[in-house]
């Protein structure tokens, strides 16, 4: 039975996961987001005052389940369009739903890849930009039955500073690569005027 471990950053220990806390909009519509990247997902935590933070690890076993998996690509693109632009959801039948995160709700790209100025082309190639993180979306108490907490860990002060570090590193690498290609998608589109 193939079995994978997941990860969840928040502000609390969360044992039963509700599938309905989600915005209907994110990337993967409604659903519970996990990451299969421990790393990845303590670079997500942020702090507040008077709150812990909890990274919760599951593990969710995939036999019985339909799951629908993705790579970077245009199908990719168009269901994560669809989805942000509050279209109904077209794998609402699906129980998970893993793939790439839009590197666009990671860093700020400054509302550009979906300001509708770009070509869907143009949009597309800028979101492959930055590296690959992973995630599923847990989108039916099936998949929430299949879904096991195994442990929950709060995370210090010092180790959220040190990732939010991280993170604004990448944002700055980023943010160059992506003037980068942008500044050649239009240059091109000027050049075919």
């Amino acid at each position: 039975m193939e079995r994978i471990i997941l990860y969840h950053i928040g502000f609390q220990r969360i044992e039963q996961p509700d599938i309905r806390i989600g915005r209907a909009n994110a990337d993967f519509g409604q659903g519970f987001y996990l990451s299969d990247d421990g790393d990845f997902s303590r670079r997500w935590a942020r702090s507040h005052r008077g709150k812990s933070t909890w990274l919760n690890r599951y593990e969710l076993a995939l036999e019985g389940l339909k799951v629908k998996r993705f790579s970077r690509d245009a199908e990719w693109f168009d269901y994560i369009f669809r989805n942000r632009a509050g279209y109904p959801d077209s794998l609402a039948g699906y129980d998970t739903i893993t793939g790439p995160i839009a590197n666009d709700t990671i860093y700020d790209s400054w509302g550009v890849s979906t300001s509708g100025i770009l070509s869907r082309e143009q949009s597309l190639r800028l979101l492959l930009i930055g590296p690959v993180y992973t995630q599923t979306a847990i989108k039916t108490e099936r998949a929430v039955s299949h879904l096991r907490f195994l442990s929950g860990q709060i995370l210090s002060e010092k180790e959220i500073a040190a990732y939010r570090k991280t993170v604004q590193e990448e944002q700055e690498a980023y943010h160059r690569e992506f003037a980068k290609v942008l500044n050649t998608l239009l240059d091109a589109e000027d050049a075919e005027k």
